[in-house]
């Protein structure tokens, strides 16, 4: 049994280090020091490519000092809310990190000031590319390797609260369906021209 046991912690042990190796980081290991605020009221509804958000971030003054000795850089990021998920297994959660498709919007990346723990800011316009759906606000620490060390988000645990919502732009501008229209009036105007002519030779025919 003894034997069995040392066996079975070894394994455990190994299968930590293979973690640690390939660079897997588990988002159930983070741990949440950052509070993040977003400007978006709850159900609030913002136009890509025309609406700006501001986001405030900042450690969670209860820690203990030192907590973010190895924070770097902080990143936000836009993220799906699980209404938004669902059917899509494109944008679906994953634990691993590196698999997971949750927060695919990256709204800026700044160094990690440690001098100013309380407050710090950005303020943007939502990208062009941010697809219709629900989402919230995430900040990630990075340490010097480029690799997630904690987080914070404007979203409880189970992400149902202060959640917002981007309509993605159509893809088409007024000047497009201005042209368009002028388009279709001159076709039909043509067509309707074409018929007339068309109608007279047959008469200047049947005279001859």
């Amino acid at each position: 049994m003894a034997a069995r046991g040392i066996l079975l912690a070894s394994l455990l042990l190994f299968s930590c280090l293979a973690v640690t190796c390939y660079g897997i980081v588990l988002f159930s290991s983070l741990p949440s020091t950052l509070v993040v605020t977003a400007s978006p009221k709850q159900g609030q509804v913002l136009k890509a490519g025309e609406d700006k958000i501001t986001v405030t971030w900042g450690l969670n003054q209860s820690l203990p000092a030192g907590i973010d000795s190895a924070y770097k850089t902080i990143k936000l990021k836009l993220c799906y809310a699980p209404i938004s998920q669902v059917d899509r297994a494109w944008r679906k959660t994953v634990d691993n990190l590196a698999k997971d498709k949750t927060c695919q919007f990256l709204i800026v990346s700044r160094p990690y000031d440690g001098s100013n723990k309380a407050v710090q800011s950005y303020e943007g316009t939502v990208e062009r590319d941010v697809p219709t759906a629900t989402y919230f606000v995430r900040a990630y620490a990075y340490n010097s390797d480029n690799v997630e060390v904690a987080y914070g988000q404007t979203t409880d645990s189970h992400k149902t609260t202060d959640l917002f919502q981007v309509q993605a732009i159509s893809g088409r501008h007024v000047s497009l369906d201005i042209a368009s229209a002028c388009f279709s009036a001159f076709s039909v105007v043509s067509l309707i021209g074409f018929f007339v002519v068309e109608k007279r030779r047959a008469k200047q025919s049947q005279r001859k």
